[in-house]
């Protein structure tokens, strides 16, 4: 007899989760996913708008070099020069402006997830960002590379 009263409160134990603790903890997954994501997607932004201003600082040396060769900025940007436009690239595209005797922009555009992005450098080395998305700052006289327009 006793055997039997044990083998019934064996088998009154529960094994595993109930609903409410599965509710639970989906709960708290969503919450600390909302507040992630945000904070992660900014992130990776930040890391691809390296993407777009490191062939513009590249740019501004090789402008100079070419003006040093030719005491002038028009002519450069070309195929076959010590100043060839950058390549396009997976996330940004490259255009050179305002050529002339002592001036130049070079500007990076983002494509893609980056398409608000929009970074520029002239002859003088002023660096600007002429374009952010919705919810990003741009900063004065710098290329941002921040949310808060920081650069």
């Amino acid at each position: 007899m006793r055997s039997g009263r044990c083998a019934r409160a064996v088998r009154k134990t529960q094994i595993g989760f109930t609903l409410i603790e599965l509710m639970v903890v989906v709960g708290l997954v969503a919450i600390l996913t909302a507040i992630a994501m945000p904070s992660y997607t900014d992130y990776i932004k930040r890391g691809q708008i390296v993407d777009g201003i490191v062939p513009l600082a590249d740019m501004g040396g090789k402008m100079e070099q070419f003006f040093q060769d030719h005491r002038t900025y028009v002519g450069a940007c070309t195929a076959g020069t010590v100043a060839p436009q950058p390549p396009e690239s997976t996330r940004f595209t490259y255009a050179c402006g305002n050529l002339g005797k002592s001036t130049f922009t070079v500007t990076a555009e983002g494509k893609g997830s980056m398409r608000d992005f929009k970074f520029t450098l002239d002859q003088s080395g002023a660096r600007q960002t002429t374009g952010t998305p919705n919810g990003w700052t741009a900063g004065n006289n710098c290329w941002s590379a921040r949310k808060d327009g920081s650069c």
